[in-house]
Parts: C-alpha cells; structure tokens; sequence
C-alpha cells in the first residue's frame, strides 16, 4: 500500500446494527466486559483496538467507535455498534442504518 497518509484510509458501506441490552457486562471476543455506555464496535475482521469512523450515508452523522468485538453475523451488516454509538447516529429506533466505515489499517 502506498505511504501517502490518504491513500492508506480504507473504506466500507453497509448496514450498521447495535447490540441488544441483553449482552451488557458479557465478555466480547476481545476479552473486555462489554458496556452500552462506551464508543465499542464489533467487526468480523478489523484488529482489535482499530479506531474506526462510523458515518451514517443518508444523514451524514458520524461516530468514532473502538473495535473490541467480532460480528455482526447477519448478511449485509458490516457493523454492531454499542448503544451509545448508535445514539449519536440516531439510529435507535429503526434498529440499523446505512453506514460507511472509515479507518487506518
């Protein structure tokens, strides 16, 4: 891959989900505790620790979320945000949301 700084920003659209309730205080893949309060993310493949910029397509609203996870396993998504995280994108009543993910490999 090429040294220039832009060129190294590696991108992906898809559908964005967040994580029930019901996984609050389990262990992720990643060994931490999980909690809806803090910026977290689950992605099949991304290094833990990677920071990514999560921007919503039809709103333009974005989010910096830590990778911590694995998933999401459903056809289409390409990310579970934390509830907080889906918060800021306004996506908590429709339950998932069109998204691009920006990070540095």
């Amino acid at each position: 891959m090429a040294s220039n700084e832009n060129e190294d920003v590696v991108s992906q659209r898809g559908q964005a989900s967040f994580y029930s309730d019901r996984f609050q205080g389990r262990r992720t893949a990643s060994g931490e505790r999980f909690d809806q309060q803090s910026l977290t993310a689950a992605h099949r493949s991304l290094p833990f620790g990677t920071k990514v910029l999560v921007t919503r397509r039809d709103t333009g609203d974005t989010v910096e979320v830590e990778i911590n996870d694995r998933g999401p396993f459903v056809k289409g998504r390409v990310i579970d945000l934390s509830k907080s995280a889906a918060r800021e994108l306004g996506m908590l009543r429709r339950g998932t949301a069109p998204v691009r993910l920006t990070y540095l490999p």
